[in-house]
């Protein structure tokens, strides 16, 4: 079975101590309580949880939705955005089974990063690393008014953004997730690579694109 790969990229940094790590832990609930409901994630998606402040850590290794358990979470120290991004690269490339000649891997991966403020570190470095991986739909959340659009740009054309990182937002941007990942799992149960922003359910009211 060709599995769907899905990687969680959370900012966990001390900014998002309080309101905004409370909505991200109820937002992995909502999400994981959608996807069971799911037939088409349930069958092909797996789930993967990164979390990054001053390190980096995988949470929750890649696992399918039936098994997937929302991890406990806490916000304190910097935003090591580059470094989570490496970090991503090297778990798909263990994690993500590859096509031979005899049969084809799991789909490309989808990435959804959510941070709420300007990187600590050398995002650069890590987007060296992550542009070594073929990645399907790469979409990131500037999630408040202290996050920056322009550097997440860099990263992948597919940017939005949530003018405040309260529950209401933090929760309509998890509920998009949700739904942009039963969208895909569809799609590649019908046989369709899901390759970006364009093939992923319109995102509510909450969530503004930000124009390349």
């Amino acid at each position: 079975m060709r599995r769907l790969p899905v990687y969680l990229l959370i900012d966990v940094s001390g900014s998002m101590l309080g309101e905004p790590i409370e909505a991200v832990k109820n937002g992995v609930q909502i999400l994981h309580s959608a996807l069971r409901r799911d037939p088409y994630a349930l069958e092909s998606a797996y789930i993967s949880v990164i979390t990054f402040s001053t390190e980096v850590r995988q949470v929750v290794p890649l696992t399918e939705v039936a098994s997937f358990q929302p991890p406990d979470i806490s916000a304190s120290g910097g935003t090591a955005l580059g470094a989570a991004l490496k970090k991503v690269a090297e778990c798909a490339n263990v994690e993500v089974q590859k096509s031979t000649m005899e049969e084809k891997g799991d789909w490309k991966p989808l990435v959804f990063i959510l941070t709420d403020g300007i990187p600590t570190d050398d995002v650069d470095k890590g987007l060296e690393v992550f542009r070594t991986c073929k990645w399907g739909a790469v979409v990131a959340c500037a999630a408040g008014n202290a996050a920056d659009d322009q550097e997440l740009q860099k990263i992948t054309d597919s940017v939005v953004h949530l003018d405040v990182a309260d529950a209401s937002s933090i929760g309509a941007y998890f509920k998009w997730v949700s739904a942009s990942i039963s969208t895909s799992s569809k799609r590649v149960d019908g046989g369709e690579e899901v390759n970006g922003l364009d093939e992923l359910p319109p995102p509510p009211p909450e969530i503004t694109l930000v124009k390349p």
